[in-house]
């Protein structure tokens, strides 16, 4: 659990946090970026709207995110929305990119007003900790698994990684993650397998689109942004905060993250949101073993988007130009702790283990319908188990309780 003070911070405090936070930005461009490349080449865009399309969405995650974890102190990632911009790629293709952009802003402002109700909050707390825990530990298996599933591909670089992993991990636990990451990129730049050359510095710039409003607009892209957005990005998010102890309320997240992605619509950012599989990297004990020491990896985390959006494109091929083996085996070694205590956390009440354990089958299975993602059908499945395993629904303040007394 956080705590309110602290002793000073000294420079071996911030290595791990401030590593946590690049590996999490690492991980999210190289990972998903290419979905907004793959949407802006199905729209049509210029190159002009493209690096403007990377500037702001990389300093609206950027600053929303460093603004959120310096007020709260604790580590709140943002990033785009991912299952959103996957939709984009199919979206924009009947869509002109005006009416996207005054969809965006419409999506954006109906965030806000989410927040400023309050509801979502409830919501939130209202939840089992136990289909909570395993909705997230549903959502990271993949991640996990991928970790070891590179071998196949490259023995090599996977195996050196994993096996530097455990050995960092017997003897200094602290830096484990900081050490595979050093040690990995090393090994790449040794072998001559991050190919930079092509590269040229230059800086984005912002490029404003007047945004037009039609009905086509708000039912085929704003409200399934909205839709995707929320079940696909901030509910697993509020729910990796949840897990590792934090407890800043969601009202404000949605409401900054919102208002900032109405801010930044006309510039071409479709959405961002919350955190949710990235955000994992920052807030469990990799990033550090004090939990009130996390927040700096949010604000190294917002400091390295915004570098990346003062760059554009740029800074965002060469995070691209990484091996995808590489992304995948260093995200899942990142996330090890965190699907431990997932699953811990899923099978501690004997009451709701059973709806816990099926939440996270459900949520691992990724099920794809009506165009909602995985993250949305696992919980809904698992609630319905857990009202029907138990009779009832779980009230607020038993849930606050099962939170507290798993959370210790």
């Amino acid at each position: 659990m956080p705590v309110v003070s602290a002793p000073p911070l000294r420079l071996s405090d911030l290595v791990p946090p401030v590593v946590a936070g690049l590996i999490s930005v690492i991980v999210n461009y190289g990972g998903t970026f290419i979905l907004v490349f793959q949407a802006a080449r199905v729209a049509g865009l210029s190159s002009e709207l493209t690096a403007s399309w990377v500037w702001s969405v990389s300093i609206g995650v950027g600053v929303t995110g460093l603004f959120l974890s310096w007020v709260s102190r604790e580590p709140i990632i943002t990033a785009w929305s991912t299952p959103a911009a996957a939709f984009l790629v199919v979206a924009l293709s009947a869509t002109p990119y005006a009416e996207a952009i005054g969809a965006y802003m419409i999506s954006a402002a109906a965030f806000v007003l989410l927040g400023l109700s309050g509801y979502f909050e409830k919501l939130i707390r209202m939840l089992p900790p136990g289909v909570a825990a395993g909705l997230l530990g549903g959502i990271l298996l993949q991640f996990g698994i991928g970790a070891f599933g590179g071998m196949s591909v490259d023995p090599v670089l996977v195996g050196l990684l994993i096996g530097a992993y455990v050995l960092f991990k017997r003897f200094t636990a602290r830096y484990a993650v900081v050490g595979i990451l050093v040690l990995g990129l090393g090994y790449l730049l040794a072998q001559d397998r991050v190919d930079l050359s092509g590269l040229a510095l230059q800086f984005a710039a912002p490029v404003f689109t007047r945004p037009e409003f039609s009905i086509n607009g708000l039912l085929s892209v704003a409200l399934p942004l909205f839709l995707i957005t929320l079940t696909g990005q901030y509910m697993p998010g509020m729910l990796v905060l949840r897990n590792d102890g934090f407890k800043t309320s969601a009202n404000p997240i949605l409401t900054v993250t919102g208002l900032g992605s109405l801010l930044m619509a006309p510039f071409g950012s479709h959405a961002f949101n919350v955190a949710a599989i990235t955000a994992a990297i920052c807030t469990g004990k990799d990033a550090s073993q004090d939990p009130s020491r996390r927040w700096i990896a949010g604000v190294a985390a917002g400091v390295f988007y915004i570098l990346v959006g003062v760059f554009g494109v740029t800074l965002a091929a060469v995070f691209m130009a990484l091996p995808a083996t590489f992304i995948t085996t260093l995200a899942g070694l990142a996330l090890l702790g965190t699907i431990g205590s997932s699953l811990a956390n899923a099978m501690a009440d004997i009451k709701s283990r059973e709806a816990s354990l099926i939440t996270f089958l459900a949520s691992a299975a990724n099920i794809t319908l009506l165009g909602i993602g995985g993250a949305f059908w696992g919980l809904l499945i698992g609630l319905a188990a857990y009202a029907l395993l138990n009779g009832r629904w779980p009230s607020r303040k038993a849930s606050l309780a099962k939170t507290k007394e798993v959370s210790r």
